[in-house]
């Protein structure tokens, strides 16, 4: 089977790559060094083995595990957590749903911590020219601008993104290089052992990694933006990336070798590396990395959300188009979440060297999660041996899970943060699972048994016309079965008499951009089953692909619309198309165990904050009809009722 999908490789798509994927892991410098190094005492053994530990963790976790081993898993092209689970869940049998939901919550999560720490980073840098400087009503405006800007789509700005990323990559360099030619010996910190030496010889050595893990917080971001930019670009732009990070990293540590004094006092390495001229020109390009790599970071968030939506793991919420480009969409209440959480953040924390105390642990967590779902690709997909599996599964566990437990003790730094990923995870999770007990409730009978009665009520002129084109969405996956709701509702009380019964499927694929349609007729022009495939990154406007399947199936003439009536006039061309929508709400009959009805009416309640079936399935309030209809699961089962004699 052949997943991949080959992206063209030209300078405009590397420099595209450059401009989308790296915000996140480039603009690490600003803060990894200084979070090291802290208050501690400058010596040789901690400046070398911070550099040692971030050199090797960018190569063993950024390039052997992201760059290397999960942008291979792609699926038509497409990268992330959810593109991964959708790879791999046939294999799981259930299985990988929470390590799923937990790798998108802590994903998500990052999206709340990750702008105010990078804008705060490089605005502080002002600080050094105007002491005193009240920095926090800059990064709440600057953050505002980002999140205001987000409905009216990036198009614009993103083409300048790339030339943006590749100055800041080359001031990464000339900056280093000015700094390592006046302590050359500093290259000796690429040496593993004065990594290790920190880790297991320095005060408290070990949990320096959760400051070291700072540097690879982006590798997460470089396998969702895939589909963005294809594998081979990302992997040819990582070259430079990683040559200009590990540079500045080793300029950094000569600094701090040559300085002279004992400790750091509140400076952030990174701009002592500056020289006193180019200070000003340094902060404003920092800044405009930041703000490219929160962009990036919240275009991911709502792609994010796009597929759990698709992937029934999100209630439904509203989705913009705000630009033509492909996958580009805007999710406002997404949108207002994370600029909330944001604000929060930054007034909370106050600087981002409180805030470093407190990032990294989710991403943690969202690395873990990825491994547990890779391990599947690599052994029921590509087909490793799997000695090869454990052994990829123990070396990058052993290097997580170091850096989760080192990672814990930021949870006394962040326990309200807990709060914002309970909730994540908590909606993910009731909406997923409530959803298998609501398909419990779905009786489903042979539709091919219904189509002598529908075509009787079709000719049936005592019963008057409900509509022209009945349509039902139905979740029946099988082309002869539908729900036993849908004949009551069509057959029952008041029954809808129409020329033409549709019934119509609407199949999520695990492909994300599929878009075909199948379609049966089981009583030629009066009862249709239609199979709409669509992919779960593209948004299914179901009115508008039903009308264009209709005009297909008249062109084509497999449809006799065009030589009879089809409900228009001379006065108005447009077909007659009613469509039903059956709204269930739970029965007092049922007797449900505690964790099932606390699920079920989680999510009742979720449903009403959620957009209606007919706005998120893209149809007219004018063409729709909605019905109620009783979850009722068996309520005379287990019922003990005697006759009195």
């Amino acid at each position: 089977m052949n997943i991949s999908v080959k992206q063209k490789v030209t300078a405009a798509t590397l420099l595209v790559a450059l401009g989308i994927i790296y915000g996140d892991i480039g603009t690490s410098p600003l803060y990894v060094m200084k979070a090291i190094i802290g208050d501690r005492p400058i010596n040789e053994l901690l400046v070398y083995g911070a550099i040692s530990c971030v050199f090797w963790t960018l190569t063993f976790q950024t390039t052997f595990k992201y760059i290397f081993l999960t942008l291979s898993a792609d699926n038509h092209g497409e990268g992330g957590v959810f593109s991964l689970y959708a790879l791999v869940k046939r294999f799981g049998k259930g299985k990988l749903v929470i390590p799923t939901i937990l790798g998108a919550t802590c994903l998500l999560a990052d999206g709340i911590i990750t702008p105010p720490i990078s804008v705060a980073s490089a605005v502080e840098g002002l600080e050094a020219i105007v002491p005193n400087l009240p920095t926090i009503p800059i990064v709440i405006a600057i953050l505002s601008g980002i999140f205001l800007f987000q409905r009216f789509g990036t198009q614009k700005v993103g083409s300048v993104f790339g030339p943006i990323m590749v100055v800041w990559f080359t001031m990464l360099l000339v900056l280093g290089v000015s700094q390592i030619t006046q302590h050359i010996e500093i290259l000796k910190a690429l040496n593993p052992m004065y990594g290790y030496e920190l880790l297991t010889q320095y005060p408290k050595g070990f949990w320096l990694l959760g400051a070291v893990f700072l540097c690879t917080t982006g590798a997460e971001a470089l396998y969702s933006d895939l589909g963005h930019c294809g594998k081979t670009n990302i992997r040819i732009t990582w070259i430079l990336v990683k040559f200009a990070l590990v540079i500045n990293y080793l300029g950094q540590g000569a600094w701090l070798m040559s300085q002279g004094n004992e400790f750091l006092n509140g400076k952030n390495p990174f701009y002592e590396i500056m020289p006193q001229w180019f200070l000003i020109i340094g902060i404003i390009i920092a800044t405009m990395a930041t703000i490219i790599a929160s962009q990036a970071l919240i275009s991911g968030s709502f792609t994010l959300i796009n597929e759990a939506i698709s992937l029934n793991f999100w209630p439904r919420v509203a989705l913009k188009n705000p630009t033509n480009l492909k996958g580009q969409i805007y999710i406002p209440s997404v949108n207002t979440i994370l600029w909330i959480g944001c604000v929060l953040m930054i007034l909370y924390f106050k600087n981002s060297s409180n805030m470093e105390a407190a990032y990294g642990f989710s991403i943690t967590v969202a690395m873990l999660m990825t491994t547990v779902l890779l391990s599947y690709y690599l052994i029921f997909i590509k087909k490793v041996k799997m000695t090869w599996v454990a052994i990829v599964l123990v070396l990058f566990s052993i290097i997580e899970i170091s850096f989760f437990v080192a990672n814990v003790v930021k949870i006394k730094e962040r326990w309200m943060f807990l709060f914002f990923e309970l909730f994540i995870f908590m909606v993910m999770y009731v909406w997923y699972y409530s959803r298998k007990i609501n398909n419990r409730f779905l009786k489903f009978t042979n539709l091919k048994e219904q189509t002598i009665l529908l075509n009787e009520l079709s000719e049936d002129d005592a019963i008057p016309k409900y509509a022209t084109h009945l349509i039902y969405l139905s979740k029946a996956d099988k082309i002869y079965e539908i729900e036993e709701k849908i004949i009551k509702s069509i057959f029952a009380k008041k029954p809808k008499r129409a020329d033409v019964y549709w019934f119509l499927h609407i199949n999520r694929t695990n492909e994300p951009f599929t878009l075909n349609y199948e379609v049966v007729e089981l009583l030629n022009d009066k009862v249709i089953k239609v199979v709409l495939n669509v992919g779960f990154r593209i948004q299914p406007k179901v009115e508008l692909y039903f009308k264009k399947i209709v005009q297909d199936l008249v062109s084509r003439k497999e449809l006799n619309l065009h030589i009879r009536p089809d409900g228009s006039t001379k006065y108005n061309n447009e077909p007659d198309f009613k469509f039903v929508i059956i709204e269930k709400f739970i029965s007092v009959e049922n007797e449900f165990a505690l964790k099932e009805g606390w699920l079920l009416t989680s999510y009742f309640w979720l449903k009403k904050l959620s957009l209606s079936d007919e706005k998120a399935f893209g149809l007219d309030k004018s063409d729709v009809a909605i019905e109620e209809y009783p979850m009722v699961y068996s309520p005379t089962t287990n019922l003990e009722l005697n006759r009195k004699n």
